[in-house]
């Protein structure tokens, strides 16, 4: 069978699941920087393809529309936790405790939308529509990685 919208998003989430946790482990310095570059720019990759190609399409049937919009508000938390985190430097308290409340952000967001959205976007979506957005999100994620890492 073709992938779906909820596979490729779950790689996803495996991904920015490693990079919280190395992130949470790593001392000041280099390395942190560039996990913490490779995980803003994972969760804005992500971010973007999900909201385009599975909350718009769940926020146009009456059921999916209040889970859409508290997804929608999950990712703004975290785009406002890894803007203070971009902003200051990558050590100290503030830092690190920054780290930690978007670790629970995280790890909160990914627990629920696996566990209660895909379940509802699987009853509201088609098996051909499940289909198609697994290959738009693919490369809408795959582009912004692109756009995104070169920006910097």
């Amino acid at each position: 069978m073709a992938e779906t919208i909820f596979e490729a998003l779950r790689e996803s989430h495996a991904i920015q699941r490693s990079l919280i946790r190395k992130l949470m482990r790593a001392k000041p310095g280099p390395d942190r920087v560039a996990i913490f570059t490779s995980l803003r720019i994972e969760l804005a990759a992500h971010e973007a393809a999900a909201e385009r190609f599975l909350y718009v399409p769940m926020l146009m049937d009456d059921r999916g529309l209040h889970p859409s919009r508290d997804a929608l508000a999950d990712h703004h938390k975290m785009d406002d936790l890894v803007e203070d985190l971009q902003t200051r430097g990558h050590a100290g308290r503030h830092w690190t405790a920054t780290v930690g409340k978007l670790s629970e952000e995280l790890h909160d967001h990914l627990r629920e939308e696996e566990r209660s959205f895909f379940q509802m976007a699987g009853k509201i979506l088609t098996d051909p529509q499940k289909t198609a957005l697994a290959k738009k999100y693919r490369a809408d994620y795959a582009a912004m990685k692109t756009k995104l890492t070169a920006a910097g």
